[in-house]
């Protein structure tokens, strides 16, 4: 073979060689923009996970902090200013109506008292001297021995002689009042959860004891504790269940393995502007005295829950001007926004009060960018993906 036949071989060997890498290059380039293409295709449409609506729980269920008070608490001030005389009645005495539970020396009140009695002995004499005056005078006017002015006078000064005697009897019966608010007794019957003075002691009227401070406290407190109020701020949301025949689970850091039972008495019908909670009151039998006042609680509440309510991962909730919102997904697989009225709220799950049905599918976490009518693409969640308690059930389940 010549050495031109050779030559012209080999540059069109090169020449086959170049024309299929040329034409590897194009296929490649027309398969990477068909890749591409497809890529891009299927990213313009977002993965979804959705989840259906589930009937809330049949009983709706609240712990709740409350205070436990005394059936009746009377904190005792002194009437009569003056030095304590002497104290009968401890801290935890029980006590019946009308038991002394304190004695107090006041004589600044005894001299008024014995003045006064004076001032009556005075007023008594003067109107029996005015009396005896004016029947005189009235004898001699009968025989127009004395003009009818002067008649007319000596019954005035016997009426104003009388209105004195009056007013001197008043003032007796006042500071006999007085004298026996020197003798500090019990309300009613209970027991003595506060005492606040010594011997020797002073107490000024109205005020209680007085301290380094000059600031007043209550001589006593007396409780009756047969019965024990039990006050809970409920929050408005859960108030529509607080209706006569409510029983609530009560315990208290004393007895912890014990559950005692309330019963509803009353609600306040007005809300905290503040708290958006309305106090409510019950009742605790305590004929053991085992509760005492001031005790904090721990309150259990349940009642049956309204039907018709729905539960769904908060993360569903979509906030618009328009209002609460979630995302449905059709059988077309597009985005639909629906509106919903929303009930009580926490950081897992919502309740639905209105706008779903139990075959709705929702999207869990929807794009902020995600338009109505646009295509989506369902995905499967890894397990824990959604954070309510009902699927964390059901994850638990299915392994």
């Amino acid at each position: 073979m010549s050495t031109l036949t050779k030559k012209r071989l080999f540059v069109g060997a090169l020449l086959c060689t170049l024309v299929v890498y040329v034409g590897y290059l194009e296929i490649q380039h027309l398969h990477n923009e068909v890749a591409l293409q497809a890529d891009a295709t299927h990213a313009s449409v977002p993965d979804v996970a959705v989840v259906q609506p589930k009937p809330a729980p049949p009983t709706l269920s609240m712990t709740l902090p409350g205070n436990i008070s005394a059936w009746y608490e009377a904190p005792i001030y002194a009437q009569v200013s003056g030095y304590v005389k002497m104290w009968y009645k401890d801290y935890g005495a029980p006590v019946k109506k009308g038991d002394i539970l304190a004695e107090i020396n006041a004589p600044g009140l005894d001299a008024q008292y014995a003045q006064a009695k004076a001032d009556l002995q005075v007023a008594q004499a003067k109107y029996g001297l005015a009396t005896v005056t004016a029947d005189r005078w009235r004898s001699m006017g009968k025989s127009q021995a004395v003009s009818g002015q002067s008649v007319s006078v000596q019954n005035a000064n016997e009426q104003s002689a009388r209105a004195a005697l009056e007013a001197a009897q008043h003032n007796v019966d006042h500071y006999d009042a007085l004298e026996k608010f020197k003798t500090i007794i019990a309300p009613f019957d209970g027991v003595v959860t506060a005492r606040n003075i010594s011997v020797g002691d002073y107490v000024a009227a109205g005020g209680g004891n007085l301290n380094a401070n000059g600031t007043a406290s209550e001589l006593f407190t007396v409780a009756d504790t047969h019965e024990m109020r039990l006050f809970v701020s409920v929050p408005e949301v859960f108030s529509y269940v607080l209706k006569p025949g409510l029983k609530a689970r009560v315990t208290v850091p004393q007895y912890p393995n014990q559950v005692v039972t309330a019963s509803f008495l009353t609600i306040a019908k007005g809300y905290d502007p503040n708290t958006r909670t309305a106090v409510t009151e019950f009742t605790i039998d305590n004929a053991d005295q085992k509760l005492w006042p001031g005790t904090f609680a721990s309150v259990a509440l349940s009642a049956p829950a309204e039907g018709g309510i729905y539960t769904i991962p908060t993360g569903a909730l979509v906030f618009e001007e328009k209002g609460m919102q979630v995302v449905t997904v059709d059988a077309q697989n597009k985005a639909h926004y629906k509106a919903i009225t929303v009930g009580r709220m926490s950081d897992a799950y919502t309740e639905v009060d209105a706008g779903l049905s139990p075959q709705d599918r929702i999207i869990n976490n929807p794009p902020a960018d995600l338009l109505e009518g646009e295509s989506v693409r369902l995905s499967v969640p890894e397990k824990g993906y959604l954070a309510t308690a009902d699927s964390q059930t059901d994850g638990d389940d299915d392994e």
